[in-house]
């Protein structure tokens, strides 16, 4: 039987463990929802006192050129490469996750002409099939696909999509049927609900194995699960900045362009920043070399610079002991659900049981997710929910403790067996979930 004293002796042993000191947690919250806006990193508060104080306040315009302003899109990518298995010069931070996939699927769309399809998945992030929609009917307009959009089929592009388990359990079999017209296959690595871990070298080869392009996801594990896109040779790549990488909310979203890709493909956004010289102001674009060439607008200075100062302690971990970490938490989440198995009437284990096959998250299931949730954050447990009945844990190794996931279980066991959740403030939908 795994108790609490268990959990605190395995707390003593955790190699991150000074890491949770990094973050200004309130005192007696467990906070289990860091996979969709993590803490705030203490020393972000600073860094934004000085960027508004010093660098706007007193430098003024001068900041663009004095303090870097204008190469921190860069610079911060270059501080994600590491954690995504790219390179400098391959990731640039810019602009929302969305339309960082909306530039990346247009542009991969253009790299194979003659090929119509976008494959993804019928469960992924709806954002993303919104993406894939919107721009296969912007293509498939007035003009149709050759309204110099450099895509030569008659046809416009079109989304396909193929269950979640099929691509998991023999992905070359699933992209086979579509032949040799899947131009670009776009999948999320973990998958929002249920946790399920892509192998992403293996899917990335099934989509090569047809001759299309992969562009992965990488918003739920980005910073707690061990990713090697160039190792993979994976194509193309977005994330997110303010979930487990704790850039804050709404900070700006990554994309990844290999180098070999840089030179042959093109943003469909053609913004100022991405021009070759923007302060020549010249009427007709040329795209900057490299990776700079996917910016667009000006960048986002206060959003940036805290997304840049959380990153520093990405600078002193190491992604496999982060992994390793967060395999261990999830596995301890699981064995006290099945431990506790008597006090909670009602939980299903709605994420994969093999740690391989599971990102950094625990998801259960429940008739009445969203009203236990509710009960839970009351307490001070805060994990979130996703319709129609999953509740989600998200493990972000570099500040949760054993002990926080006992507690957690002991809560969550509790507001079962009395009945807690079953309140009208409860069961009253919030606007977000």
């Amino acid at each position: 039987m795994i108790t609490r004293e268990d959990c605190a002796a395995r707390d003593l042993r955790d190699p991150l463990a000074r890491f949770r000191a990094a973050f200004s947690l309130p005192e007696g919250v467990v906070y289990l929802d860091g996979n969709s806006l993590g803490p705030l990193p203490r020393g972000v508060g600073e860094r934004l006192s000085t960027v508004v104080a010093d660098e706007w306040g007193k430098s003024l315009i001068r900041s663009w050129n004095h303090h870097g302003w204008m190469d921190l899109p860069l610079r911060v990518g270059d501080k994600i490469a590491p954690l995504i298995g790219a390179q400098p010069g391959e990731v640039a931070v810019t602009d929302s996750t969305s339309v960082d996939l909306f530039k990346l699927l247009a542009a991969a769309l253009e790299l194979r002409p003659g090929r119509r399809l976008i494959v993804s998945e019928a469960e992924n992030f709806p954002t993303d099939l919104y993406m894939a929609q919107g721009l296969a009917r912007l293509l498939s307009g007035p003009g149709g696909a050759g309204a110099g959009s450099g895509i030569d089929s008659g046809a416009g592009p079109e989304l396909r999509m193929v269950p979640r388990a099929e691509l998991a359990k023999n992905p070359a079999g699933a992209l086979a049927r579509f032949g040799d017209d899947v131009a670009v296959v776009m999948l999320t690595q973990v998958d929002y609900r249920s946790g399920h871990l892509f192998d992403l070298a293996e899917v990335t080869r099934a989509a090569h194995g047809t001759g299309a392009l992969m562009l992965w996801d990488l918003s739920h594990s980005t910073g707690a699960v061990e990713v090697d896109l160039g190792g993979a040779g994976a194509d193309l790549a977005v994330g997110c900045g303010y979930k487990y990488l704790n850039g804050g909310p709404g900070a700006p979203a990554f994309l990844y362009v290999p180098r070999h890709h840089q030179e042959t493909m093109r943003s469909p956004l053609q913004g100022w920043l991405g021009h070759a010289a923007p302060f020549e102001f010249s009427a007709d674009y040329r795209p900057a070399p490299g990776i700079a060439r996917f910016l667009c607008g000006t960048p986002p200075i206060l959003a940036l610079s805290a997304l840049d100062t959380a990153l520093d302690l990405f600078a002193e971990v190491d992604m496999a002991v982060v992994r390793a970490k967060s395999v261990g938490l999830g596995e301890l989440f699981l064995e006290l659900v099945e431990q506790e198995r008597d006090g909670l009437e009602g939980i299903e284990i709605a994420c994969p049981r093999e740690s391989a096959h599971r990102g950094s998250q625990v998801s259960l299931r429940h008739p009445e997710g969203y009203a236990v949730i509710q009960a839970l954050i009351a307490r001070g447990v805060i994990g979130d929910f996703r319709a129609p009945d999953i509740l989600r844990f998200g493990l972000a190794p570099l500040y949760l403790r054993a002990v926080d996931v006992w507690d957690a279980i002991a809560h969550l066991r509790e507001v079962l067996t009395t009945g807690a959740w079953d309140r009208p403030e409860f069961k009253a939908r919030s606007q977000v979930t």
